[in-house]
């Protein structure tokens, strides 16, 4: 009888600890998905604010180059005026 009580508790202990893994591998499944897409959407909002900067460093640039008489930096003619 013992023994019947003993296999019975180990099979038990044994199919929690099954369950167990089973719950926790997919909460970390979800967790990782999750982290997946915060860093492509993170990764995309990135990614546009670099080309707005860029796109505003480009017409500050060609706004300067338009201001300017030559490549020494000496201002046009007409903006002296």
């Amino acid at each position: 009888m013992k023994k019947i009580f003993l296999f019975l508790f180990a099979a038990i202990f044994a199919s929690s600890i099954y369950s167990c893994r089973e719950t926790t591998q997919e909460k970390t499944e979800d967790a990782l998905e999750s982290i997946g897409k915060d860093i492509e959407t993170n990764a995309k909002k990135a990614g546009e604010k670099i080309e707005a900067g860029a796109e505003k460093v480009a017409d500050e640039i060609d706004e300067e180059v338009h201001n300017t008489d030559d490549v020494n930096g000496e201002e046009a003619a007409d903006d002296m005026n």
